[in-house]
Order: structure tokens, then C-alpha cells, then sequence
């Protein structure tokens, strides 16, 4: 039987192909809503993690053991006094009011008087804050610039001397005690070589000198061109900032090192190396941005960390930051400073987590809304 002519006949000549499907442009009114729909989502997000964090610290101020209107009036005070302290903090009425009225200041500003400084409470944390932000954020830097090239080296070079050498160097930051490297480094650093300044954000000669503007000595200074008081605030703030940065740069080194590995054992490495590319293009251009989003949490995290005040480093340098200024607070029954604080602490948290969840759709476009 012969094969049908329809069957044994040659297949036609392939044409040219087809031109991909491209994805229409966004008309501007699309765009226009899509970024609409974004700005609202991260308002409502922010809005309603703010008042979560009132509850909190309301359900805290309020169920304590320690009495809020003792803590105003003191111990000595009349019963009069008392009734009428009272009466003007709204703790007669019932908890929801208790709760709007608390709402109503905290979103006012309004965190009450602290009991050691006699001063509003939102004053105080002004005046300390700055110090603390300046601190954590020249440690941060610090940390960052030193951990993710260190961490990056020793997940390329895994099992040789520079990842033993860079896990050696992390394992020691993680295993000391902040407060004993900090003494050790007042000892060495300014007791014996006399390289910085001592404790404190400036020598007494310096202090009252400056006006201050954003309360960072650092900028103060430079604004107003006092570059003596510049460079003495700088002297004192080196080694601190050295301190909390190597302890940040232990965690960010560790964690980096864990992510390149992950990645480079990917395929994809595999597939570069053999077209050619050279091991390091591989390691920066194709796995390193492949870890930013997981080192953006972890950055941001040893960041909010050091916000909320190295209570330890803050003690043993005398620094005026918030950390000290909380614990102070607490160990004194200052319940509006602690509260007023826990409040900063949690908004600088939401914060820093909104800015790395806008972060990671700068780093990674497939997180990007279609």
C-alpha cells in the first residue's frame, strides 16, 4: 500500500516568527490610580499599626501595678489632691473613654510630664533622641560598610581562610558582652593611647556652646562652622559608634555570608561561569543583587535595633540617648516617660519597616504592583 500523497508530501518552510506580545502601556489614568491605591494602602497600613501600638502602651499605663496618679502627686499628697489628680487624668470614666482621651493627646503630642525632669515628657524625648540617632546611625553605616563586603568575601570563599578569618572576627562579636568591649575600649583607646575623647557627647568646655537645630552635634556643628566642637564631637562619638558597629557588622557578615551561599548554588551561577563570566562579575552582577531584599530586613533590623537605644553602650559611655533616658524612667516609676518612649520606639519600628518594605520593590521590580 502506497503512502497517501497528503502524508509523503514536504513539510512547508518555517516563516519568520511571530513578534513577542508586549504588555500595553498603562493609560495615565491607570497610573494614576495605581499609585493612588498604593499611597492609600500604605496611609491605612501606617494608621492602623499606630493605633495598635496606642493600645498597647494604654493597656500598659493603665494595668500596671504601679499607681499613674501616685506617680503624678507623689505619696504625700491629700486625698483632695489626689480626687483631683484624679479627675483631670480621666481615670474615673470608663476604660474606652479613658482610651479616646489618651488617643486624643498622644496625637496632640500631649505624653504628659515626666517625674525626674519636670518637663514635658515630649521634650525630653526631643532632647535625647537626636543623640541616640546619631549614634546608631554612624554605627549602622559603619556596620554596613564593613559587613556586607566582609560577608560577600566569605560566602565566595567558603571553607578558605577569608570566611574562616571573617567568622572568627563575628563569632567574637556576638560572643562578648557589649559593656565589656565598651570598658575595654575606654581603657585602651582613651586611657593608655589617648587616640579619643572620653565619655560624654562633648568636653564640659564645648557644652551650651552650640544652638542647637536638629539636636545631631555632628550637622549642628558643621552648619554653624564650629569645626572645633565638630571634631570633638566626633572624637567622642568614634569609639561608640565603633563598638555598636562592630556588632552590627557581625550580624550583617553573617547573615550575608548565609544568603551568598544559598545563591551561589543556584543554577543560574553555573549557566554564567560557563558562558564566560568571570567568578567575581558572577558574585556582584548576577548573586548579590539576588540577596538584597533578605540583607534590606536585616540591615533594617540591626538599624531599629540601635534606635530604640544600646542601653549598655549608652550607659557605659555616658551618652544622653533614649535608651538611658527609658531605663532611668522605669527604674524611677516614671511611667509617662516610659510610655512616651515605647511610643517613639514603636513608630521609629513602623517606620523603618515601611521604608524597607519600599525598599524591596526598589531592589526586586517583580515585587512591584502590575
Amino acid at each position: 500500500m502506497s503512502i497517501p500523497d497528503t502524508i509523503a508530501a514536504p513539510l512547508p518552510e518555517p516563516g519568520p516568527p511571530l513578534p513577542a506580545a508586549r504588555r500595553p502601556a498603562p493609560s495615565p489614568a491607570r497610573a494614576a490610580w495605581r499609585v493612588a491605591r498604593q499611597a492609600g494602602a500604605f496611609i491605612a497600613s501606617l494608621a492602623l499599626t499606630f493605633l495598635g501600638l496606642t493600645c498597647v502602651t494604654f493597656v500598659i499605663g493603665r494595668f500596671i501595678p504601679a499607681d499613674p496618679v501616685l506617680a503624678v502627686v507623689g505619696d504625700r499628697a491629700t486625698r483632695e489632691v489626689y480626687d483631683k489628680a484624679r479627675l483631670d487624668m480621666g481615670l474615673d470614666r470608663s476604660i474606652p473613654e479613658q482610651y479616646f482621651i489618651y488617643l486624643k493627646k498622644v496625637l496632640s503630642g500631649d505624653f504628659g510630664h515626666s517625674v525626674i525632669t519636670s518637663q514635658p515628657v515630649l521634650y525630653d524625648l526631643m532632647r535625647f533622641f537626636p543623640a541616640t540617632f546619631e549614634l546608631a546611625t554612624i554605627a549602622t553605616i559603619i556596620g554596613v560598610a564593613v559587613g556586607i563586603p566582609a560577608g560577600v568575601a566569605a560566602g565566595a570563599n567558603r571553607g578558605r581562610w577569608p570566611d574562616h578569618t571573617i567568622r572568627i572576627v563575628g563569632l567574637f562579636g556576638y560572643s562578648m558582652p557589649v559593656f565589656w568591649l565598651g570598658l575595654v575600649g575606654l581603657f585602651v583607646f582613651y586611657g593608655r593611647l589617648g587616640w579619643v575623647s572620653g565619655p560624654g557627647r562633648l568636653d564640659v568646655f564645648y557644652e551650651d556652646i552650640l544652638e542647637p537645630r536638629t539636636g545631631v552635634i555632628l550637622i549642628d556643628s558643621a552648619l554653624a562652622g564650629e569645626w572645633g566642637i565638630f571634631w570633638n564631637a566626633f572624637g567622642h562619638l568614634i569609639l561608640p559608634a565603633a563598638i555598636l558597629g562592630y556588632i552590627a557588622l557581625a550580624y550583617i557578615a553573617r547573615m550575608t555570608r548565609s544568603f551568598m551561599i544559598d545563591q551561589l548554588s543556584q543554577e543560574y551561577v553555573t549557566a554564567a561561569l560557563i558562558k564566560g563570566r568571570s567568578f567575581r562579575g558572577v558574585v556582584w552582577g548576577h548573586a548579590f543583587p539576588n540577596i538584597l531584599v533578605p540583607l534590606i530586613t536585616v540591615i533594617g533590623l540591626a538599624y531599629a535595633g540601635f534606635l530604640e537605644g544600646a542601653v549598655l553602650t549608652e550607659t557605659v559611655f555616658a551618652w544622653p540617648g533614649l535608651g538611658r533616658y527609658i531605663t532611668q524612667s522605669l527604674f524611677n516609676a516614671d511611667m509617662n516617660a516610659v510610655l512616651g518612649g515605647t511610643l517613639v520606639v514603636g513608630a521609629v519600628f513602623i517606620g523603618i519597616n515601611l521604608s524597607c518594605d519600599f525598599l524591596y520593590k526598589v531592589a526586586d521590580p517583580r515585587l512591584r504592583a502590575p
